[in-house]
């Protein structure tokens, strides 16, 4: 049975702001590039590579709101990002995390038993100081803890602006970062919220078991840990048995090991970010009609129009604090592994519960189309 509390259990060992950036390692980051600008609405931010004197990668930030993705492709085989796009081909390898530290934040996360990545650097241009750590997570994904407090400039030192060629879009208007999921492999999900509860100081205030995520066929166990100012918050998944493959084992299949499965973005007007979304050619998930025959009875009075959000096909979903509004793409890439959630909360700092049983469905009807269910 489900588990939540907004009660904090956790110990502030250092001060949290927010999610700074996720940035992904792919294998033509130009071509990446273009694809968020037309599909999601990003605009051009901030680029480094061999014009701005770095020789074995190119990175490219991309902006919308308080939201940025960085894209990173190397340039040479030395460089580490080969062989883990070889192995897990594109996809999420550092979430980053904004702190009031980095260096206490690295430090603390490391004498609690993490592992370090990157030791805290400072580096320095004429627009100010930028700090820097990184640690490691579940697999291959790093935390990245980043430190702006006396940086002025566009993004980081090394960086210079990104001028790109206009590309027709409608603006989605997507907001920031809500949460980031990640998959891990049987029987480990308790073993990475306790890393979490113990080396971030998080605490866990949702936790889903197999009877609240299921189909005929498949099963899952999930479980929240968030930041105390609710603003990092990363649910973490692992398989459960069932009578077939679930889309966890699936990803660790392709994935090739436990990985960053979904990003959560937020948005003030979801109507409107789906339709955009739409226009601009992404794929959505499925959701029968069926889904919204008894939409009214399960969520109540909600403001926006029923006819509407059963032509975008959004799913609804309400708790003891509000309610919230989801929709889920396809995988982003051929490999079934990375996604992207539009959310809108309204109230609601819950999950969609009450949608799992038709997000599940429609998941397995698309690992079906590709022979893994």
């Amino acid at each position: 049975m489900a588990f939540m509390t907004n009660e904090w259990t956790g110990t502030e060992h250092f001060k949290v702001k927010d999610f700074d950036h996720v940035e992904f390692y792919v294998g033509n980051a130009k071509q990446v590039v273009h694809f968020y600008r037309s599909a999601f609405g990003f605009q051009p931010h901030a680029y480094c590579g061999p014009e701005t004197g770095v020789r074995d990668h190119v990175s490219y930030v991309l902006k919308q709101n308080n939201l940025f993705f960085v894209f990173t492709t190397p340039l040479s085989s030395a460089h580490p990002a080969t062989e883990w796009l070889s192995k897990h081909g594109d996809g999420v390898c550092d979430i980053a995390i904004q702190v009031e530290c980095d260096v206490e934040a690295h430090d603390s996360c490391v004498s609690r038993g993490a592992v370090s990545v990157m030791p805290p650097t400072v580096t320095e241009d004429e627009s100010g100081k930028f700090g820097k750590s990184s640690i490691q997570t579940y697999g291959d994904t790093i935390h990245s803890f980043i430190w702006r407090e006396e940086y002025k400039g566009l993004w980081a030192p090394g960086f210079g602006p990104l001028s790109l060629p206009d590309v027709p879009s409608e603006d989605p208007g997507l907001i920031r970062t809500d949460h980031i999921v990640g998959n891990v492999e049987w029987d480990k999900m308790d073993v990475w919220s306790e890393f979490y509860e113990r080396v971030f100081g998080f605490t866990t205030f949702v936790r889903f078991d197999d009877t609240d995520i299921s189909t005929q066929y498949s099963a899952l166990k999930s479980i929240v840990v968030r930041s105390k100012n609710w603003k990092v918050m990363m649910p973490i998944n692992e398989p459960a048995k069932g009578k077939k493959k679930s889309q966890i084992e699936e990803y660790l299949d392709f994935n090739e090991g436990p990985g960053a499965q979904h990003i959560a973005i937020q948005t003030g007007d979801i109507v409107k970010t789906i339709s955009a979304l739409r226009a601009n050619g992404v794929d959505f998930l499925e959701v029968p009609d069926t889904y919204y025959e008894s939409l009214s009875e399960r969520v109540g009075i909600i403001d926006e129009d029923l006819e509407k959000l059963k032509e975008l096909k959004i799913l609804v979903d309400r708790d003891e604090e509000g309610y919230l509004l989801q929709l889920f793409t396809k995988p982003l890439e051929d490999r079934p592994t990375l996604f992207i959630e539009i959310i809108q909360r309204k109230g609601s700092r819950g999950f969609g519960q009450g949608n799992f049983q038709a997000l599940f469905e429609s998941i397995e009807l698309e690992q079906e189309k590709r022979g893994n269910l």
